[in-house]
Order: C-alpha cells, then structure tokens, then sequence
C-alpha cells in the first residue's frame, strides 16, 4: 500500500519506530472489514455484534516503515458494559495507541458521534472514518464532511470498506495527523456543565499523579459520571476519592435535577445531535430490494418459516454435495493405496506405518474438501449477507423461553463455526449467570467438526433424514439444557437490542478468505494430528497396545453397543471432535462403516461423539472464562447427556 508522497520526509525525520494505529467504533461500524482490507483477513467480521471479543493485530509497511495496525471490540460509550469492552477501554488508557481510526457507519451518525466526542478527549490524535457512505446514500442521507470536520477538528474521510473505496485516502490523514500530533477538541457543552467540569479538573491538577494514564478534562468527566472504573484508577493512585468528585455531582444535580451523569450523558447526546443535523441533510431514500426481501424475512410469521427452508436447505446442500464427492474421492484413494501396498512384505513396522500415515492424510483430505469447505463457506456467506443477524433476532424469543439473554443468541450462533470462539463471546453478557449457561448451550452447539461428524457419517451411511435427525435431536438437547438451568438459576432476564446491518453482496475473495481462516486450524492442527495419530494407531496396532486403553474404556463402548476395539477412537475425540470419525474409519479398516456396524450402532456413535467432552481448545476457553470448576461440571454434564442420549438410541431402536 503507498500514500501520497507530501507525506514523506517530514514523516521519516519525526518518526524513529512504528507507530500503532488502533480501528476502534460502535459495533456492526465496518471497522473488522476495514482492517481486514488493509492487514488482509486476520479478523472475522461477522456481521453482527459481539463477533469481535479481543483485539486483533497486524502489520502493514507504509514509506519503508512498519505501522502496527489494532481492531478493537466493538463499544458504545468509554464506559464499557461488558468484558469486551473493558478490553477496549484497558487498551486506550494505557497509551498504546498512538493514532485512533475513529469508524462510524455514516447512516446513523448522531448516534456514532457520542463515542466520537468522548474518544476526542483522551488526547490522542483522531481521524474519523465515515463508513458505509453507500448505505447513508441509499436512505437519503447526504453528509457534509468538509463542514464536519471543521466542527470536531479533525479529518473526516469517507469510505466504503466492503469496496475497499476510500482506504488510501484514509491512511494518508491518519499519517499526516500523527506528524502534526493534534488530537483535535469536541465542542463545548452548556456553561454551567463546563463550569462544574473546569472546576473539577483544576482540583485534580494537583491531585493527580502523571502516572495516571488520562487527560485532565477525561478523568473529571468520568468522574462525574460515576464511572467505576475511573474510580478505581484514581483511587489505586491517591489512596482516596477527593471529596471535590462528590461535591461537584451535587452540584450538577441541584442545578439540573438529576443525576449527574445523566446530566453529562444528555450534553453529550445533544451536542452529538445537533452536530450530526447540521451537517446532513435528507433527500429521498432508495427503496429497494433490500428493504423488500428484509419485510419477508422478518416478517413475525413467515420469518420463521424462512429460517428454517434457509439453514435446513443449507444443511441438506452441504450434505449432498459432501456425499456426491466424498464416495468417488474415497474408492479413488483406496485403490491407489491397494496399488501401492500391494508388493509390502506383511507384519513390517516401515511400511505398516507408511500405510498408516497415507491412510490418515488421505482421511483428512476426504473430510475437507467434501464436507468442511463446503460448511465454512456457506456459513460465511450467511454471515457476510447479514442474514444471521436476522436469525438472531427470530432466535432471540427462543432464548427467552429457555432463561437467557437474547444476546446469548451471539454465543449460539459463533458456535456453528467452532465453540472456541463461541465460548470466549459469552463475556459480552454481564451476568456471570448468563455466561455459564451460554457457555454450556455454546459447547452443546455442534461445530463444524462435528457437524462433518454428522454429515460424513450419519448422513453419508444412514441419508439425510437420519443427520437431520441428530441436527434436530442438538437442538431440542440445547433448549432443555438452557430451560433447565434457567430454571435451577433462576434470574430476570432483559431484552435484546441488535442492530441489524443492510444486506449486502458478499465479495468472493471475502468469502474464501473468512472460509480459510477457520479451516486453517484443521489444515495445521487437527490434520497433522490426524496423520500422527493414524500413526500412533498403526504403532499401538504393531505392538498390542491398543487392547490396554481398548479394555480400560469397554464400560463405556458396551454401553454403546460398539466393539471392543472402538474404545481407542473415542479418545482421539478430545483433541478434534471429527478425528473420532476418520480413526473409526481407520480401526474398522474402511471408509463405509454400514459393512461392520449396524445403523444403530452408528447412529449410537454419531449421537455420542456430538455431545461429548468438549475438545481440548474449547475446555482451555472455559476454563479462562468462567473458572476450572464450572468447566469441570460442564464437562461432567456433557458426557452425561451423551452417555444417556445413545443409550436413549439403543433402547428406542429395541422397543421398535
């Protein structure tokens, strides 16, 4: 990427290292596609709130130098409701960031505004980034940006991520801002509440030590606000809250009748309003198919009955495709590893683990390319369209009747993905109840791999009524998890408020890129530990090992139905949920299960292997979310439910 050459040698002589610019705005702003145009695709944008729980790096050279580029979570005010959004404040206060890339979305600016003025006062350059300018003219909004810049005094650039339109422009300011080091000055607020805030902060003056890490006027405003952890900041330093902090909020109050941080809230929206109105201007909005197909999919009624022809279409693709291409694949390999093995002196350790080591390579490459691929990236184009933030909203009274939080829909939903990160985005909930039951629904969701363990084995042997029926089987489990907690941990439950994005045309490199980035981790973890582990097997095989750890697990795989040599598998559940299917594949010594095992029996298997123990990653993300002993218990409880489920399967099938 280059910038304008005015740039240049002024910017080389101020600057001796790179300097980090930090994208930070609203949730749902555009600033995830943003970085991702620039540092290519390190951050999942998904389109919806919450997808961002921890700030993402990357590099970018710019004039021979390196620039340390940071996307932050998505918050609405410098006082965050959330962890995520602590992790957003705890990184603008520790002077990290040298430059803020300030990301709006253009089509709701007087809301976008607030967090811009407070951003303002932590005197740290700014550059404000009016995005999604496509949408804003699509409702008719026009936006003096010239006229607005001069109000905030800062440089306001106009750009369109998803097209990458603006984004030179936008770094040229950044650069040209950080040279100058102005920080820029938010407008005024009433006399009488400037007064109360001038006051404040002349008494902290000498209060305040320098290793505080904010301005003056920011500290005294948060004070005001009753804002807890500036609070704490100014406590942790001077050992006590200056009785000035309470005296000036009882004078706010009397003068306005009213708390005093709803009297700074208030100015702050008001100078936000006004600012916002007297640079835009209506015309006529363009109504078009968008706002049409929107009528029918979140319409009260036919919306669900959309959600479900949309993800059960989406299930029965990826399951046929997967089948038509896995069953070719497969006898391919097969008999070109007959053909080569075929000359092998039998009973050899060398050739016997060669076999073993192709047999597992070749296991991950007919999961990949039939079920994986096609999984990932349907599912990132439901996300980049915007439709599954409208499932969260049509799923939002269904986690109320189960007694969570209709933003645990969030959680839910990244889970299809994989529960890794599904687990890490139950900390955008604030309560600690809340997390532990989002955090048991986010690892009963079945992730990708399992959901290839669903389709590769259930649906590719037993068609697609009887994955479908696991699918439906996973859903009905969630619900009566969630009901049953909610019920054993009782607690009100408040509404959801979710932005719902435009839809948009996903752009095809977006799309693969989102679909290798979370096919990365199989490619580099869980396929190299396939192979290693079909090597492992072929070794335990060698030496006998295998009847050892097959007898210590024979409880369990009796209760199943399963034969005795199938205990081995299921360990491998524990690193990669859909390694328990390729080495089944492998123990049993083909890659069509119906020949050896009944259709109970693998109905029995699959049902198990989706709600067991959670994998290792995932037992790691709960244990830094909610404790080691509520993932113990999870964990317990998982493998409760899928001990009882399949012996559920045996019993059923036996009774009829």
């Amino acid at each position: 990427m280059s910038v304008d050459p005015d740039i240049g040698a002024g910017w080389e002589r101020t600057r001796k290292r790179p300097f980090t610019l930090a994208f930070i705005g609203q949730p749902n702003c555009g600033k995830s596609t943003l970085f991702n145009e620039v540092a290519g695709y390190r951050s999942v944008s998904s389109n919806f709130p919450g997808a961002t729980v921890s700030f993402t790096e990357g590099q970018v050279r710019i004039l021979g130098r390196t620039i340390q580029l940071v996307d932050l979570p998505g918050i609405y005010s410098l006082t965050p409701m959330d962890p995520a959004g602590r992790e957003t404040q705890r990184f603008l206060l520790d002077g990290s960031a040298d430059v803020i890339v300030n990301v709006v979305d253009a089509s709701v600016l007087s809301r976008s505004l607030e967090l811009t003025l407070q951003l303002m006062e932590l005197d740290i350059p700014v550059v404000l980034c009016l995005n999604m300018m496509d949408e804003a003219v699509r409702k008719g909004i026009r936006i003096d940006s010239s006229a607005l810049s001069r109000l905030l005094g800062v440089p306001v650039v106009e750009t369109v991520a998803t097209r990458g339109k603006g984004i030179r422009a936008l770094f040229g300011e950044a650069l040209r801002v950080r040279k100058r080091g102005r920080a820029g000055r938010p407008p005024s607020q009433s006399r009488d509440v400037e007064g109360v805030i001038a006051d404040l902060e002349s008494d902290l003056r000498n209060r305040i030590p320098p290793s505080v890490p904010v301005s003056g006027r920011l500290m005294a405003v948060k004070l005001l606000e009753g804002d807890p952890d500036f609070e704490e900041i100014l406590i942790s330093r001077t050992g006590s809250l200056p009785a000035s902090v309470i005296r000036n909020r009882k004078r706010l109050e009397r003068s306005h009748g009213k708390p005093a941080d709803a009297v700074v809230s208030s100015e702050r929206h008001a100078i936000a309003m006004h600012t916002a109105e007297s640079v835009s201007g209506m015309g006529k909005p363009s109504v078009g198919w968008r706002d049409r197909l929107d009528d029918a999919l979140l319409h009260n009624a036919w919306g669900y009955l959309f959600l479900a022809l949309i993800l059960g279409g989406f299930f029965i693709s990826v399951l046929r495709f997967g089948t038509w291409v896995e069953k070719p694949m497969t006898a391919g390999l097969e008999a070109r590893m007959a053909a080569w093995f075929a000359t092998g002196t039998p009973g050899s350790l060398g050739p016997a683990l060669l076999r073993a080591a192709l047999y597992g390579f070749g296991g991950g490459l007919t999961v990949v390319v039939p079920f994986l691929i096609p999984f990932l990236l349907g599912l990132a184009f439901l996300e980049d369209t915007g439709y599954l933030p409208r499932a969260a909203f049509l799923s939002d009274t269904f986690m109320h009747r189960v007694g969570l939080h209709g933003t645990a829909v969030i959680p839910f939903l990244l889970g299809y993905g994989c529960n890794v990160p599904a687990v890490m985005a139950t900390r955008i909930l604030g309560s600690p109840r809340d997390r532990f039951i989002a955090s048991v629904v986010a690892v009963l969701v079945p992730c990708s791999a399992r959901m290839t363990v669903i389709f590769g084995l259930a649906g590719a042997t037993l068609g697609s009524l009887a994955a479908l029926s696991v699918y439906g089987l996973n859903l009905a489990v969630v619900a009566g998890s969630g009901l049953l907690l909610s019920r054993l941990m009782p607690e009100s439950t408040p509404g959801m408020l979710m932005e719902i994005p435009p839809f948009r045309r996903p752009r095809l490199k977006t799309l693969w890129s989102k679909t290798w980035i979370r096919l990365k981790d199989f490619v580099v973890v869980a396929w190299p530990l396939l192979i290693l582990g079909s090597v492992l097997l072929g070794l335990m095989d060698h030496y006998g090992w295998t009847d050892t750890v097959n007898r210590m697990l024979r409880p369990l795989t009796a209760l199943l139905d399963l034969p005795a040599g199938l205990g081995v598998v299921l360990v491998y559940g524990l690193l990669r949920k859909e390694l328990t299917m390729l080495m089944l594949f492998q123990v049993l010594g083909t890659r069509h299960p119906a020949g050896v095992l009944s259709a109970v029996q693998i109905l029995a298997f699959t049902v198990f292997v989706v709600f067991y123990l959670p994998c290792l990653g995932t037992i790691g993300a709960m244990i830094r979310e909610i404790g080691a002993r509520r993932t113990v218990w999870i964990s317990l409880f998982c493998l409760a439910v899928s001990a009882g489920l399949a012996a559920g399967v045996r019993l059923i099938s036996f009774v009829f």
